[in-house]
């Protein structure tokens, strides 16, 4: 496969990160590619042939491709994803570019000030759109150039309506490759929503310590609005009082699991880490709003940087996709980093849909799988660290 994407600035070689050589999916896609050619007509049709002046921000940035793109204009990039931003920074290694060319910036971070140029790679999220251009209005103008991008699947009503109502007059292109572009007017005199995001709300009962507790979701982390089921059905069969010294809530979404140990043995270190820079904020929040413990919070590629054999136990429900992508890459990731982590006779617990086939992974690294409970739905794995 050609890992070099066509773009009016060159052809940049761009990968996605971790590189993993079995794994051929690209760092971009035609929606990333109809932007740029877009940004080049518009820059044609210019008097200046200068379009792209001031402060460049891309939004959503998935692997770095436009922020590489578009390096000679120094953009911002605007990511949730700490894979996003070492992947970006790879991609400009890559390409000889130096590192400086891009300033990185988290969704956790204020944005610039003034905003001349404003590029959105539509999210999975519709919270995270809505929560990102509340957070950017107050930088946009009136002589702002709007356009977000996307794949059709993945534009919806629902999603020009929260340009609309945040931004200004909205409009879509015509569809190129299944990719679709958005064009909005920005409207500086505009009434705008306030910010709900972080939302909080309240566990239900029946589910261990943290029954009745609550937790605070920012904008774009897993069930914003209450407990899915999956997680009720592990916080209801976590290994609770069994002195573990050392916990890891490994992806730990809005931190409910890492508080719930926590809150069941108060001498118990646990370390919250996820990709997300949104997931570490709700988990952070969530455990000081419940907790006063011994407690870290990390954003990073699974157990990268956690020493080895330093863990007692490993608390983990993976993701299988990557954006649109279904994927066991992220779950392997994990489960290897936790055998590495983990103390000779240290547990990894995890669930997952029955259907994944978990069972497997854990055998073949591990050369043991427990089955903990199930139901129609879901398993709970447990597999120990032998030496």
């Amino acid at each position: 496969m050609d890992d070099r994407m066509t773009t009016p600035w060159g052809e940049p070689e761009l990968a996605r990160f971790p590189e993993d050589p079995r794994n051929r999916l690209r760092a971009w896609d035609a929606s990333d590619a109809y932007l740029l050619r877009h940004l080049e007509e518009l820059t044609h049709r210019t008097e200046d042939g200068q379009a792209l002046d001031g402060t460049v921000v891309v939004v959503g940035d998935r692997w770095g491709a436009l922020a590489t793109a578009l390096h000679a204009h120094r953009p911002v990039q605007i990511t949730d994803s700490f894979l996003t931003q070492e992947a970006t920074r790879a991609n400009l290694a890559r390409n000889g570019v130096d590192a400086d060319s891009v300033r990185l910036l988290t969704t956790q971070d204020p944005p610039p000030p003034r905003i001349d140029v404003l590029l959105i790679r539509v999210p999975k999220s519709l919270a995270l759109l809505e929560d990102q251009l509340l957070r950017l209005a107050p930088a946009v103008h009136e002589g702002t150039v709007v356009v977000g991008t996307g794949m059709i699947k993945e534009i919806h009503t629902s999603t020009l309506k929260l340009f609309e109502r945040i931004l200004g007059p909205t409009r879509t292109s015509l569809a190129e490759k299944k990719a679709r572009l958005i064009f909005c007017a920005p409207d500086p005199g505009l009434s705008r929503p306030a910010n709900p995001w972080p939302l909080t709300y309240t566990l239900p009962d029946g589910i261990g310590p943290v029954s009745g507790r609550t937790v605070v979701n920012h904008a774009g982390v897993f069930c914003a609005e209450r407990l899915d089921i999956g997680t009720r059905f592990f916080l209801q069969h976590l290994p609770y009082g069994q002195g573990a010294r050392s916990v890891v809530d490994l992806g730990c979404g809005n931190g409910v699991v890492g508080t719930a140990m926590a809150l069941a043995d108060p001498e118990a270190e646990v370390l919250f880490v996820d990709e997300s820079y949104q997931a570490e904020a709700s988990a952070r929040a969530t455990y000081r709003t419940n907790a006063d413990g011994k407690a870290e919070f990390h954003v990073g590629d699974g157990l990268n940087g956690v020493p080895a054999t330093s863990v007692d136990l490993v608390l983990n429900n993976p993701p299988f996709h990557s954006h649109q992508a279904t994927t066991d890459a992220t779950a392997w990731r994990m489960f290897t980093g936790a055998r590495r982590a983990l103390r000779p006779g240290g547990e990894l617990w995890v669930i997952g849909n029955r259907h994944l086939g978990y069972h497997v992974k854990l055998r073949r690294l591990f050369g043991n799988s427990q089955l903990v409970t199930s139901d129609a739905k879901f398993v709970i794995l447990k597999a120990v660290k032998e030496s």
